[in-house]
């Protein structure tokens, strides 16, 4: 079944949707290409508004006309959210394992660098390049024969020691 134009006296095929009213975009007249160029060319969707309405339009567009609480708001997501962390309600920061907790921020990967090079997960950045010379030269395969079990272990200290110069290291 064709729609025919909404336009008066038209037969032609309604193929483009226009809308009837400026605040309802699910009510819409079919129009075909000729009389859809004329709507669009005489529409005004901020006809019979006043300076002061279209401003407050254009403001409420940056948010998408949806409603906006200032962050002071007691009712604003990021300010209830702030409040909590403020709040500490899990005791980060009071409890004596602060220091503990931040060591533990090393991803899986620096801890697993860590452990393939035999050292502790809050070691400094200095100390581990002493250990990274140390380790290789205690690997080196020309210091053990050409020993491919060596090989393979300074293989994985290199491997390591790149992983944590990428995180750790200075650059």
């Amino acid at each position: 079944m064709k729609i025919i134009c909404d336009w008066e006296n038209c037969k032609k095929i309604g193929s483009y949707k226009a809308p009837i009213e400026r605040d309802n975009s699910r009510k819409l007249r079919m129009l075909c290409l000729e009389h859809v160029k004329i709507f669009n060319k005489k529409w005004n969707y901020f006809e019979n508004m006043n300076e002061q309405e279209i401003e407050y339009f254009v403001k409420s567009d940056l948010t998408w006309h949806k409603s906006t609480k200032s962050f002071g708001s007691s009712e604003n997501f990021f300010n209830i959210l702030w409040n909590n962390a403020l709040d500490d309600k899990i005791n980060i920061f009071r409890s004596s394992n602060f220091n503990e907790f931040k060591k533990n921020k090393l991803s899986s990967n620096d801890r697993d660098a860590l452990d393939i090079m035999d050292l502790k997960y809050d070691t400094k950045w200095e100390e581990i390049q002493k250990k990274f010379k140390t380790l290789v030269k205690k690997y080196h395969p020309d210091k053990n024969h050409g020993s491919k079990k060596f090989e393979d272990k300074l293989k994985k200290i290199t491997l390591a020691y790149s992983q944590l110069r990428m995180t750790m290291g200075k650059k």
